[in-house]
């Protein structure tokens, strides 16, 4: 009923505002709004009658005040320290206001370890709201130095640390060096030392790398509190130079001698190395006829100049005992290891001699003996290397050299249980490489 009257209601509207030109002109102009008013009040099962409203006051009670913080509640934060930052900017940014704690990290000997401070590292300190100092935390090498705050004030601490022995994969390309191209992939030089050691008998690093040369590698990492300490030592590594596949794990036996070897038990180490420095160049080869730069006349030049800054270390290039560590005319300051009975080593015009060096010392292949220098018959630093066999020099970048024993029938089962894991995980490492490629 309330509907047929609203519709009657705008017809009526309709008809008489159309009874002239100046009332049609206004129904143009307002039509539209009417149509809606018209339409919401025919539009099916509206409600027209307004609800009731009543308003309500009701007390409602209310909850105790939240208490204000304790000031003596304590709270770890931790920073990350920067290069050149002291004492001082750390525990400013760690949020620490105690002056006692202040004088005491900066004067008492016995936190001298808090200065060492290694940019990376964190340090954490748990202070109250109002910045008073209850312990302050620090990890350096393998100790974690602290201040405790006690009933008697406060007290530095050095305890070992707790770490966590997590293992790590990655591969890489060679572009330009080793060292590029760990750097490219987050590794660090200790890893890139490793490989070059690893390979070092079947790979000449100063000549021999090609760009495209891929490697993995699977090694152990040091954690303490999630934080990366130390790069530990290389478990497997596989290198591909000019598409030759080489590929080595470590093994320690029962007795805890430990060594890299094939994945099938050979033994990678050579008797001797092919290079008695990490990385280096080559400035003089082995020749039957050079022109002396020193001495202007042309000679024989029976070894291997490598070209390094003064300070690169030398190493042994084989086990032997040391037979020369001293002044040796032409050759400068001269260190010449015994290999056996017929092979001996020359390293001439070093800077100086590892500690230790001394006629009838025994050396294991790989320890460093020497530094490189310009002692001697020498127009700038570099290190001549000579290779004698029965005291006939020989060319050591195309002599044939011997391997070490490989692992031995009782040994292979437990040599296989011990390395397949790490060989699955180069295997895994290869594929996902692979795929990246294709």
């Amino acid at each position: 009923m309330r509907q047929a009257k609203s519709m009657i209601l705008a017809q009526n509207m309709l008809r008489l505002v159309l009874s002239n030109r100046l009332t049609r002109l206004f129904v143009v102009a307002v039509l539209p709004f009417v149509g809606v008013v018209a339409a919401f009040g025919i539009a099916p099962h509206t409600i027209i009658d307004q609800p009731a409203v009543s308003k309500v006051i009701e007390e409602v009670a209310l909850p105790g005040l939240v208490a204000t913080a304790d000031t003596d509640e304590a709270f770890w934060r931790e920073e990350r320290i920067q290069r050149g930052d002291t004492v001082a900017a750390l525990l400013s940014r760690l949020q620490v206001n105690d002056p006692e704690a202040e004088v005491i990290l900066r004067n008492t000997r016995e936190t001298k370890m808090f200065r060492q401070l290694v940019p990376g590292r964190a340090i954490r300190a748990k202070t109250t709201a109002d910045g008073k100092l209850h312990a302050l935390r620090y990890l350096n090498n393998n100790s974690v130095f602290s201040a405790e705050r006690g009933p008697n004030g406060i007290t530095i601490l050095e305890q070992p640390a707790e770490l966590e022995q997590r293992t790590q994969m990655q591969s890489g390309v060679i572009r330009s060096s080793l060292f590029a191209a760990t750097d490219a992939v987050n590794l660090s030089d200790a890893v890139a030392i490793q490989i070059a050691d690893i390979f070092s008998t079947d790979i000449d690093f100063h000549r021999d790398l090609r760009k495209g040369d891929r490697f993995t590698v699977v090694y152990e990492t040091s954690y303490h509190l999630g934080d990366a300490v130390r790069t530990g030592r290389v478990l497997a590594a596989e290198f591909i130079n000019q598409g030759k596949t080489y590929q080595a794990v470590y093994f320690q036996n029962a007795e805890g001698q430990g060594g890299y070897y094939t994945i099938d038990g050979k033994n990678i180490r050579k008797a001797f190395l092919r290079s008695p420095i990490e990385f280096s160049r080559i400035s003089s080869g082995f020749s039957n006829a050079r022109f002396h730069p020193v001495l202007q006349q042309w000679r024989a030049h029976k070894g291997i100049d490598y070209a390094a800054a003064t300070g690169t270390r030398i190493k042994a290039t084989a086990d032997g005992v040391v037979e020369i560590a001293g002044r040796q005319g032409a050759y400068g300051n001269l260190v010449v290891l015994r290999h056996q009975s017929k092979y001996t080593t020359w390293y001439g015009h070093l800077s100086g001699f590892a500690n230790g060096m001394r006629k009838g010392v025994r050396v294991t292949q790989g320890d460093v003996i020497g530094y490189v220098g310009a002692t001697g018959l020498a127009t700038g630093p570099h290190l001549h290397y000579e290779f004698r066999i029965s005291d006939v020099q020989q060319n050591p970048l195309q002599v044939v050299m011997p391997s070490a024993p490989p692992i031995t029938a009782d040994q292979k089962p437990v040599f296989e249980a011990a390395t397949q894991p790490m060989a699955q995980r180069l295997a895994l490492l290869r594929g996902i490489n692979t795929a990246r490629l294709d």
